[in-house]
């Protein structure tokens, strides 16, 4: 599969003006394998005091928080979803963010890029970052 340049994307300043205003972060494919970029990226964010709530199909608890197995099943609000799974599960995973109703921000990591899922996400209302590393920007700040 051909990787999609991303044409929709936020800028610099609105990316600052999401860890400004961000909380509570869903991480989805949040390994436990503390050498994955997902872990690493978490417990980073995690450091700079972001609540992480991790979202991986195993585990009961990773980085000291409850694990979940889908964004539905989280019982409170959710600012942001932070996406390490592949590019063709981005259109779920905004259709879930929609029906949720609290998400504002839908990023996904280095190398994911789905402008469909992307569009569709900004035409509800969430800003959009995708094919960035949300630790290397945060620490860009």
């Amino acid at each position: 599969m051909e990787c999609e340049f991303p044409s929709v994307n936020s800028n610099k300043e609105e990316i600052k003006e999401i860890f400004d205003s961000v909380k509570t972060i869903a991480v989805i494919g949040l390994s436990p394998n503390e050498t994955k970029d997902s872990h690493k990226v978490a417990k980073y964010l995690q450091s700079q005091g972001f609540k992480i709530v991790p979202i991986y199909p195993k585990e009961d608890e990773i980085l000291g928080e409850k694990v979940y197995r889908s964004l539905l099943e989280i019982p409170f609000n959710v600012d942001m979803v932070d996406i390490f799974r592949k590019p063709a599960v981005l259109s779920d995973v905004c259709d879930a963010c929609i029906e949720r109703g609290d998400v504002k921000v839908f990023w996904s990591q280095k190398g994911i890029v789905n402008n469909a899922a992307a569009q569709k996400a900004k035409d509800a209302g969430m800003k959009v970052v995708q094919n960035m590393c949300s630790m290397v920007e945060h620490r860009a700040l």
